[in-house]
Parts: structure tokens; C-alpha cells; sequence
């Protein structure tokens, strides 16, 4: 049997939940999750979210795509010399082609790798905790914490004005 909570407070109004989440945050409960019908820059500024690291998938995967679209090209025409005029063997300018999309396709794929690996979609969530009207027009904040802190957490969200509140094991 597992120690921790979950509280789940549902709101109304986007400020109010916004409150919520910034008392419960100087509280010292750090494991939240903010449920809303729809994106807001505000609810993302209060959670204070660190940013996405998908970037450098990008940047890495881009990185081996120009690599690889180089090898390839060099050490094709080194191994299938054609000489053509005066011209050299190994000529970067007719090559910038096959760099170039073979830094898109892989930057793109490591985009996608990246996304998979870090988009949360293997967080334990119970389903009892989510609220069909998270969908319409209210807002849900759920706190992850201790049965000790049930208790505190419960008091913020009646103090700031939940409508309801639900409890669930973890």
C-alpha cells in the first residue's frame, strides 16, 4: 500500500485556480498537476515548469544527419572516383543536397524520439481523478502528497474556494 494521496480541488475561475496553485506552491507541496479546458501562459508561468530538453534532440539529431549526409557523400565519391574535367573528387558544393536533407530527416526523427521519450504519457495518473468538466469549463488542480499533508492541502483548497474535492490513494 503505497503512502502517498492524491487531493484533487475543482475551480470555476482561472484565477482563483492560479492562487491555488501559488499558495500551495509556498505550502511546499511541489507535486502538482493542473487540469484546464483549454492553454493558458499563466497557469504555465505559476507551475514553473523547467524547459523542454526536445531541443537538443533536435540539435543532436541534426548534428548526425549533416554528419552522416557528409560520410556518405565523401565516401561514396572516394570510393567511386569519377573524374570529371579538372574538377576535384570530393566537392562539398554539389553534396550540400544530400547534407542538407538528411540534417532534416534526422533532426526531425530525433524531434519525434524525443517527444515520445519525454511528452509524460507513462505518468501515474489514477483515472478516478480526472473530472469529465476539465473538458468543458472548469479547472482542476491535483496534489500528489503524504497522508500526513491530506489535511493541509484540504484546508488551502476550501480556503481559496473549491467547489468540490476528491480524494484518491495513489
Amino acid at each position: 500500500m503505497s503512502d502517498k494521496q492524491g487531493v484533487l480541488g475543482i475551480f470555476s475561475y482561472l484565477d482563483v485556480t492560479i492562487e491555488t496553485v501559488k499558495k500551495l506552491r509556498d505550502s511546499g507541496f511541489n507535486n502538482l498537476r493542473v487540469f484546464s479546458p483549454f492553454p493558458t501562459h499563466e497557469i504555465e508561468e505559476v507551475m514553473d515548469e523547467p524547459e523542454s530538453i526536445v531541443r537538443f534532440f533536435t540539435l543532436g539529431g541534426a548534428m548526425l544527419g549533416a554528419a552522416c549526409g557528409v560520410a556518405f557523400t565523401v565516401l561514396t565519391s572516394m570510393d567511386w572516383p569519377i573524374s570529371v574535367s579538372a574538377k576535384p573528387i570530393v566537392s562539398l558544393p554539389p553534396f550540400m543536397v544530400i547534407i542538407f536533407e538528411l540534417t532534416i530527416l534526422m533532426g526531425a526523427l530525433a524531434t519525434l524520439l524525443g517527444l515520445l521519450i519525454n511528452s509524460r504519457l507513462r505518468r501515474d495518473t489514477p483515472r478516478s481523478m480526472y473530472d469529465t468538466r476539465f473538458s468543458e469549463d472548469k479547472f482542476g488542480v491535483m496534489i500528489t502528497c503524504s497522508k500526513d499533508g491530506v489535511k493541509d492541502v484540504e484546508e488551502i483548497l476550501t480556503s481559496q474556494g473549491a467547489e468540490d474535492i476528491k480524494f484518491d490513494g495513489v
